[in-house]
């Protein structure tokens, strides 16, 4: 059993993976003409809402991972949470994403919500490699 859940925990994990690409596919928007930045933003919000599904996946079976070792305190509250940030950044992004299409379909200048939406996709980069740090080097007990 436990082999089966740490093959989804890596699955989740690779699913995640998206979030390593996200800020260079958000930059790349800003050097798009109007369309283009729009069906961008599209593809980037349906990308993201199959991450945020890894994210449950992986949360759900890095809690029973968990609960099958001895942990340090410390380490446990430390990766839960960085991992609500992670899933709380990656939520709010979506907003800023949905908002370029939509900037693009009223005719009006998109830059600032791809702004938004690239620092926000590089903080969700920044704390996913932290969390990939403390996966691979765990603090036990």
């Amino acid at each position: 059993m436990v082999n089966f859940v740490i093959f989804l925990h890596v699955l989740g994990a690779a699913g995640l993976g998206f979030y390593l690409v996200l800020p260079f596919l958000v930059g790349r928007a800003s050097k798009l003409a109007g369309e283009g930045q729009s069906g961008l933003s599209e593809g980037l919000v349906s990308g993201n809402r199959v991450a945020q599904y890894f994210l449950i996946l992986s949360f759900l079976t890095g809690g029973y991972l968990i609960s099958q070792s001895e942990y340090k305190v410390v380490w446990i509250i430390l990766v839960i949470v960085l991992f609500l940030a992670v899933a709380a950044l990656a939520g709010i992004m979506t907003g800023p994403l949905k908002r370029i299409a939509i900037s693009i379909q009223n005719g009006q200048s998109a830059s600032g919500h791809i702004r938004k939406a690239q620092t926000m996709s590089f903080l969700v980069l920044i704390l996913y490699v932290v969390v990939l740090y403390l996966m691979k080097y765990p603090m036990y007990r």
